[in-house]
């Protein structure tokens, strides 16, 4: 005999929230690295221009930090885009179109900070 009443449920997505909430935690504290490097760099380096500036992101581990610093910031982003659009667009399709548009946004920003890395 099944039970359809009382206090049993079966709850879905459960610690989603926890698992965005960390992210958000882990990313800052990455990007926030990333920004104390670069500062060090430029405060205590030699006198800023061009070249400097071009130097500085030319060593292959600067160019993987920055990589990774940028995949950080898209998580980053999609996480607080992904969570205004669920709670402020009702309409399903109109939240589905605006989740498709982030992702390729954010796909299409990666493709270009990726782009300008490398050609450093």
């Amino acid at each position: 005999m099944s039970k359809n009443f009382g206090s049993q449920r079966i709850v879905v997505g459960a610690h989603y929230g926890l698992r965005d909430w960390l992210s958000q935690r882990v990313t800052a504290i990455l990007m926030a690295l990333f920004t104390l490097v670069v500062l060090a760099q430029v405060l205590f380096g030699p006198a800023m221009g061009y070249d400097r500036w071009a130097a500085i992101f030319s060593a292959q581990w600067m160019k993987v930090l920055t990589f990774v610093t940028i995949l950080a910031l898209l998580q980053h982003a999609w996480v607080g885009i992904r969570d205004i659009w669920m709670d402020y667009i009702k309409p399903v399709g109109l939240r589905l179109a605006l989740h498709v548009f982030s992702i390729v946004w954010l796909v299409g920003c990666a493709g270009w900070a990726v782009q300008v890395l490398w050609r450093l």
